[in-house]
């Protein structure tokens, strides 16, 4: 009977590499073999085989040279300050020829911008870290940047935001991989939460929009935060900061780089993931605490938003009671 072949999952090294990128999906995938032993093979591959130092100055020794690394199952390109050196020519060049060869492409970070490069992303959706994802579009217009979510899938090539969304990644493909099961027991061991959906914001609503320069303005921000079940119209609004609607709503969306009801509407939705995380409060009960009044007005906004209405959104990212 012949030998089943072990997926291998080979991470990309080079200089300036963000360390995380690389650590946080690493052990998300030792942890996978730990728990089922014979389920991945990982490696690390610098492009010569040399070790590497990272931005944050720690030096990472490679497994192996890319040049001799074979084709995984799963090639994961971490992101960093290195992304933007003036000499990833031969790195991109080589994903070029060989990232089309595996099952499975992921990237984490800026990581994203050196499969760009290689043109592993025309014609797809991606993400990258929000404060790279105007320069992505800009430098390839090809790619579908989408600056939101913190990871991306399509197809067979998966993108995600910054540091920590590369683990959301990997326990998300681990858990296509293994089940949830293992997923939970993964997160549950790194002391994380299972319950990042791909499609959820990359930031809060507060750190989404700007603070507003004049304190009435700051003041109204910082009120809607604290009372998303309260009357938030425009109107209401304006007169709390003592302005015309007309001109509150100007320079709102000025000042914070969004519109009052743009930013009403992700407080809330915010609002509301969190009782349905961390409560055990009915959906009728949440929808008046966040605002929206109705299940079904909750209902329509998560699918909106997530894609996902929120008894499902709660059955997948409420994290299980431990025992």
């Amino acid at each position: 009977m012949p030998q089943r072949t072990v997926p291998t999952v080979l991470i990309v090294l080079f200089d300036g590499v963000q360390s995380l990128d690389v650590t946080g999906p690493l052990e998300v995938f030792a942890g996978a073999e730990r728990h089922t032993p014979g389920t991945y093979r990982i490696r690390t591959a610098s492009l010569d085989g040399t070790p590497v130092r990272t931005s944050s100055g720690l030096t990472l020794v490679p497994d192996e040279a890319l040049t001799r690394a074979g084709d995984p199952h799963t090639l994961l390109v971490p992101g960093g300050r290195g992304t933007r050196r003036p000499d990833t020519a031969p790195l991109t060049d080589w994903l070029r020829v060989h990232a089309p060869r595996a099952e499975r492409l992921v990237s984490v970070c800026t990581g994203a911008t050196l499969l760009a490069a290689a043109g592993l992303l025309d014609g797809r959706r991606a993400t990258t870290h929000w404060a790279y994802c105007d320069r992505l579009a800009r430098d390839h217009p090809a790619v579908r940047v989408d600056p939101d979510p913190i990871y991306v899938r399509d197809g067979h090539v998966h993108t995600s935001a910054g540091v920590t969304s590369g683990i959301d990644l990997a326990l998300a493909l681990v858990e296509e991989d293994l089940g949830r099961d293992a997923a939970l027991t993964i997160a549950r061991h790194l002391v994380v939460f299972l319950r990042r959906p791909g499609n959820q914001a990359q930031f809060s609503a507060q750190l989404a929009a700007q603070t507003a320069e004049r304190a009435p303005l700051r003041e109204v921000q910082h009120w809607i935060t604290e009372h998303p079940a309260a009357d938030l119209s425009v109107e209401s609004l304006a007169a709390r900061a003592l302005l015309s609607p007309r001109h509150f709503a100007r320079a709102f969306r000025d000042e914070t780089g969004m519109t009052p009801g743009r930013y009403v509407d992700r407080v809330r939705l915010e609002h509301a993931r969190r009782l349905l995380e961390d409560t055990a409060d009915g959906v009728e009960e949440i929808s008046r605490a966040s605002g929206y009044g109705t299940p079904e007005a909750m209902r329509r906004a998560f699918v909106k938003a997530l894609g996902t209405p929120p008894a499902e959104y709660r059955r997948r990212f409420r994290p299980a009671p431990v025992h």
